[in-house]
């Protein structure tokens, strides 16, 4: 699947993550931009976390960045799951 239009979930707050997901031209592949407070720690946890859910919705041709501040598995996998939604039409979000 490609994302149809910009979308977000998730807040700059502590302990939550932002999503950002733009489409890119076709077969573009993705482009990840991933940045978070507790990289050190978990950065291996959270880029499985987040290549995992695009992989189980397989989502291409994606531009994500995802700005994380200390969000426990649970709340990445949400607001990552929200978000592609939002891209994909399939819910209502706050960048339309």
């Amino acid at each position: 699947m490609k994302p149809k239009i910009a979308a977000q979930s998730g807040t700059f707050e502590s302990s939550d993550v932002i999503i950002l997901i733009e489409p890119l031209p076709d077969n573009s592949g993705r482009k990840l931009e991933i940045s978070s407070t507790v990289m050190q720690q978990y950065g291996t946890s959270f880029n499985r976390i987040i290549v995992d859910i695009l992989d189980s919705w397989q989502m291409t041709d994606i531009h994500l960045i995802a700005k994380d501040k200390g969000a426990l598995e649970p709340t990445i996998k949400a607001r990552l799951e929200t978000a592609i939604k939002r891209s994909l039409e399939q819910q209502e979000g706050t960048l339309k």
